[in-house]
């Protein structure tokens, strides 16, 4: 093991060994805002080829803002879904 291998995971130890406690985090200002993250930014979903059968109109809709019209179907869903799943915790809440 190298020498800048081996202090790597000396340091990587003595942090694992901290207990939460003791981690000084006062130069790291709390998140608390999160409206301005941008999804997919540092996570990427494994993507999938899928075959997909479309309206005519749909697909020269999507196709006349440019190219990426897979990248915006993509969008457009994943859009849908996360608020189908926010509607459904917000209903979760009201009954429960």
């Amino acid at each position: 093991m190298k020498t800048k291998e081996r202090k790597r995971a000396k340091e990587l130890a003595a942090l694992l060994a901290l207990k939460k406690g003791e981690i000084d985090t006062s130069d790291i200002p709390e998140l608390v805002d999160w409206s301005a993250a941008v999804v997919g930014r540092f996570y990427r979903p494994a993507k999938k080829p899928v075959t997909l059968r479309l309206d005519a109109d749909v697909l020269a809709w999507l196709k006349a803002a440019g190219p990426g019209y897979q990248t915006r179907i993509n969008r457009l869903l994943r859009e849908l879904m996360l608020a189908s799943s926010l509607r459904r915790r917000r209903a979760r809440r009201r009954v429960g």
